[in-house]
């Protein structure tokens, strides 16, 4: 488990490669809250 293994995070960094641990487009964690905000 290190940058040697490109199954890691770390690794795929290394490595310069996406995939299920390290994604392309990072989604997001917690929505921003705009839709509670325009209700009121």
């Amino acid at each position: 488990m290190g940058r040697g293994d490109k199954k890691t995070k770390k690794g795929k960094i290394a490595s310069g490669s996406f995939g299920k641990s390290r994604p392309a487009k990072p989604a997001a964690k917690k929505a921003a809250p705009k839709k509670d905000a325009a209700k009121k």
